[in-house]
């Protein structure tokens, strides 16, 4: 799975916001499904090459033909949060839309830990974007109106993970988001690695069944009629 380094400047701003594409290996029928994923507090910076050490990205290098989609990896600059450059990463994703065959229907997020909070923070501000949202040992501060406000993805597929010996972001911060969504009726799962630390994202990105579920996943399935049964594993 071949990548590609880049750099975005987003409208009215003086961010420059570094990325990484890496593009589906071999050829796909139609138009490509499209993942975003998020990374933690540590690769932050202006060397998007930091991305490959852990996550999705290092998976993408490692695992080429597993992935039969378009990865989009931004970076968040020094010293902020995803929280602060979400509309950039909206931004992005409208000119990689532009630049490529997306599937408009199969785009998905995830991330871990600090953008495990920025996939649940993302999809809750644009549920109507995402046919599936997988955080990562991610948390919603109550500031920002969490728990209540995963409510807005009840339409949303969404399955998050946690590792049970987790000291950095305690399992706990997934379970209440968990419950609260599965509580709106919510289509949600959640896996507890219970030997597993923070670390979490290698067991679950080694996974081939997540992929498989979220290529199952296509936008209309998630905005129409009733949110489908939640359970929980």
């Amino acid at each position: 799975m071949a990548h590609s380094v880049r750099a975005f400047h987003p409208s009215g701003s003086r961010v420059t916001l570094q990325y990484l594409l890496h593009f589906p290996s071999g050829a796909l029928e139609g138009d490509w499904p499209l993942a975003i994923f998020l990374h933690g507090a540590g690769e932050r910076g202006d060397d998007p090459r930091l991305l490959l050490r852990q996550g999705l990205p290092r998976h993408a290098e490692a695992h080429a033909k597993d992935l039969p989609f378009l990865l989009v990896s931004p970076q968040c600059p020094d010293w902020s949060s995803w929280q602060q450059h979400l509309g950039h990463v909206e931004e992005l994703l409208e000119v990689v839309m532009a630049e490529h065959p997306v599937d408009p229907d199969r785009i998905y997020l995830t991330g871990i830990s600090m953008g495990g909070f920025g996939a649940w923070f993302l999809g809750t501000e644009r549920p109507e974007r995402f046919a599936a949202v997988a955080p990562i040992c991610g948390y919603g501060p109550e500031a920002l109106g969490f728990p209540e406000r995963v409510c807005a993805l009840r339409q949303v597929p969404v399955w998050a993970f946690h590792g049970a010996k987790d000291t950095v972001v305690p399992a706990e911060e997934s379970r209440k988001l968990v419950d609260a969504l599965r509580l709106c009726g919510g289509d949600v799962r959640l896996t507890i690695y219970p030997d597993v630390g923070h670390d979490s994202w290698t067991q679950t990105y080694d996974d081939p069944e997540l992929y498989d579920w979220m290529l199952a996943q296509r936008k209309s399935r998630a905005v129409e009629g009733e949110p489908k049964q939640s359970r929980m594993l």
